[in-house]
C-alpha cells in the first residue's frame, strides 16, 4: 500500500488526469480498472474518474510497485538538467516569468530533440534556483502558456505553478492577453494600415498553410490587422495584431498580399532573403499586455501591465524611421 497527499500544484485537476501525468508508464485501461475494483481510494473510499482533486486530499493505492517512481532519482536522470539554464527574462515573480526567446530555440521538445528547449531550460533554472524539484512534486512541472516557432523570437511566458498556468492559460483562450508582433515585410504599403480578413486551410504532412479569398470546407477565417511604423530601401517595418491566432498566420498572410516577410524561407522569396542575407524571417513577439476582462485570482495585480523586449534584432535597420 501506498500513499500520496495531494499538494497545491496537484489540486483542481480530475483524478484521471493526475494519475494519467504521475504514472506514465501505466496502461489507461488498467488506470481505469485499478478505480473500478477500489485499488485506488481517495481519503479512504472508492472514487470516480472525474472527480476533482483538493489540496490535502489523500489517495491510497493497492497498485504494483512498479508505477511508482525511485524516490531517490539522481538529477542526472531528468532530461531538462541537459539544457543550458541560460535564459533572458524580461520578469520574473514568484508566479510566472516572462522570456525573450531568440530565434533559433524551440520551445518544446520535436523528433528532433537533442536536449535543448525553452521549457527544459526554464526547469532547469527553477531546478538550479531551488524553486522546482520533481521528487517534490506528483503531476506539476512548470510549462509555457504560449508559443513561437522555433524561427521566431520574441515574448514567452512560463508558468511555475499549477494556479498561474490554468489562469493564464484561460486568459490567453480568452484572448486577455494582448501580443504585438513586429516584422519587415518586402516592399511598401498602399495602406498604411488595415484589418485584412481572408480563409487559412492548414496542411500537417507539409507543415504549412495555404489562404484564399473564399471559404472552403477545410478552411479557417483568419484576421491580421497591421500598421505600418516604418519605410526604407523596399522594406516595411509593420507592427501586427493578431485577430485570431492561426498557425503561420503572418508569415503566410503577408505573402498571400503580396508582402512576404524578410527571411521567411517557406512562404518568402529566396532571391530577396539571399541579398540581404536573414538566417531567420524577420518576425518578432515584441509586445504583451496583461488586459483582464475577468477575474484573475492569484494573478490580477498583473492586471493592465505592459512588458516590452528590450531589442528586436531586424528593426535596428529602420531606427531612424521607427515611429514606435
Amino acid at each position: 500500500m501506498r500513499k500520496l497527499e495531494i499538494g497545491k500544484n496537484d489540486a483542481g485537476q480530475r483524478l484521471d488526469k493526475f494519475l494519467t501525468k504521475k504514472f506514465k508508464d501505466m496502461p489507461q485501461s488498467l488506470m481505469y480498472k485499478y478505480i473500478r475494483k477500489k485499488c485506488i481510494k481517495l481519503n479512504g473510499k472508492k472514487c470516480d474518474i472525474d472527480v476533482k482533486l483538493s489540496e490535502g486530499d489523500v489517495l491510497t493505492f493497492f497498485i504494483k510497485d512498479e508505477f511508482f517512481e525511485s524516490a531517490g532519482k539522481n538529477e542526472d536522470a531528468y532530461d531538462f538538467m541537459k539544457a543550458p539554464a541560460k535564459l533572458d527574462i524580461i520578469y520574473e515573480d514568484e508566479n510566472i516569468i516572462l522570456l525573450n526567446k531568440k530565434p533559433g530555440l524551440i520551445v518544446h521538445p520535436d523528433e528532433n530533440y537533442h536536449f535543448d528547449s525553452l521549457i527544459a531550460r526554464v526547469q532547469h533554472y527553477l531546478y538550479d534556483k531551488g524553486e522546482y524539484d520533481p521528487r517534490d512534486e506528483q503531476s506539476f512541472a512548470p510549462a509555457l502558456v504560449n508559443r513561437i516557432d522555433r524561427n521566431t523570437g520574441g515574448i514567452v511566458i512560463a508558468a511555475k505553478t499549477a494556479e498561474s498556468l490554468r489562469i493564464l492559460n484561460q486568459k490567453l483562450r480568452d484572448r486577455e492577453l494582448e501580443k504585438l508582433y513586429l516584422c519587415t515585410a518586402v516592399g511598401i504599403f498602399q495602406k498604411k494600415q488595415d484589418t485584412l480578413v481572408a480563409y487559412l486551410e492548414k496542411n500537417e504532412k507539409q507543415n504549412r498553410v495555404y489562404i484564399s479569398e473564399h471559404p472552403k470546407a477545410d478552411t479557417k477565417t483568419i484576421k491580421t490587422k497591421y500598421r505600418v511604423v516604418a519605410e526604407k530601401d523596399g522594406l516595411s517595418l509593420l507592427e501586427v495584431d493578431l485577430l485570431t491566432g492561426r498557425t503561420h498566420q503572418i508569415r503566410a498572410h503577408m505573402a498571400y498580399i503580396g508582402h512576404p516577410l524578410l527571411g521567411d524561407s517557406k512562404y518568402g522569396r529566396n532571391e530577396i532573403n539571399r541579398k540581404y542575407g536573414y538566417k531567420w524571417q524577420a518576425l518578432y513577439s515584441y509586445k504583451l499586455t496583461f488586459r483582464f476582462t475577468t477575474d484573475a485570482g492569484a494573478l490580477e495585480y498583473l492586471n493592465g501591465k505592459i512588458f516590452t523586449a528590450p531589442e528586436v534584432w531586424f528593426a535596428e535597420k529602420f531606427r531612424n524611421q521607427n515611429k514606435l
